[in-house]
């Protein structure tokens, strides 16, 4: 693998900025998109959180089919998670309810558990999904009070919550090496 892994943030609605400020920090290659064929070479795809029916509506003009067809690994947060889940994109196996912790005022922020490691991770929940189902080969990295805030389905990583508001970096940094385990092993994006 030669230079910083280019990763795409989808850029239409959402804290798109602010993973893509995170990315940089980590020495990737952070890459707006917005128009399908923006997909094409880049080696993983952030899908942020932001206002779920809204992003769902901008991704009509072609960028739904690009996302279904885009072959690297994917992480989506909040807003991410829903579109990603089964009752949208379908593309992880997760059914998950919007807003299930609250309204605006109800945010929160919460230490959580993350799975192989002894510090915990400062969790950001804005207007927060909630898993209600899990598919059988779905793995859950992280939660808060008993319930998945953090899960892996394959080569997608998903979280209920903001891990890009905060300092700590570790879930981004879980992403990173995903992607990079797929380059290695030379899957391709499209």
């Amino acid at each position: 693998m030669t230079g910083p892994l280019r990763i795409g943030v989808l850029a239409i609605q959402g804290d798109f900025r602010e993973h893509a400020g995170v990315l940089r920090r980590l020495g990737a290659d952070p890459v707006e998109v917005r128009k399908p064929e923006q997909l094409d070479g880049l080696d993983g795809l952030i899908v942020p959180g932001g206002e779920s029916t809204a992003i769902s509506l901008l991704i009509r003009d072609g960028l739904e089919e690009g996302l279904r067809r885009f072959r690297g690994p994917v992480f989506g947060t909040c807003a991410g998670m829903i579109l990603l889940g089964r009752d949208h994109l379908g593309l992880v196996d997760v059914a998950v309810r919007r807003n299930a912790y609250g309204r605006q005022v109800a945010s929160f922020e919460a230490d959580l558990d993350l799975e192989g490691e002894a510090v915990p991770l400062r969790g950001v929940f804005i207007r927060a999904p909630r898993v209600d189902v899990i598919g059988p080969g779905v793995e859950v990295l992280a939660e808060h009070d008993g319930e998945p805030v953090l899960l892996r389905d394959g080569r997608f990583l998903v979280a209920s919550f903001h891990p890009e508001l905060t300092d700590d970096t570790r879930v981004h940094e879980r992403f990173l090496d995903m992607v990079r385990a797929e380059v290695m092993a030379g899957g391709g994006t499209l």
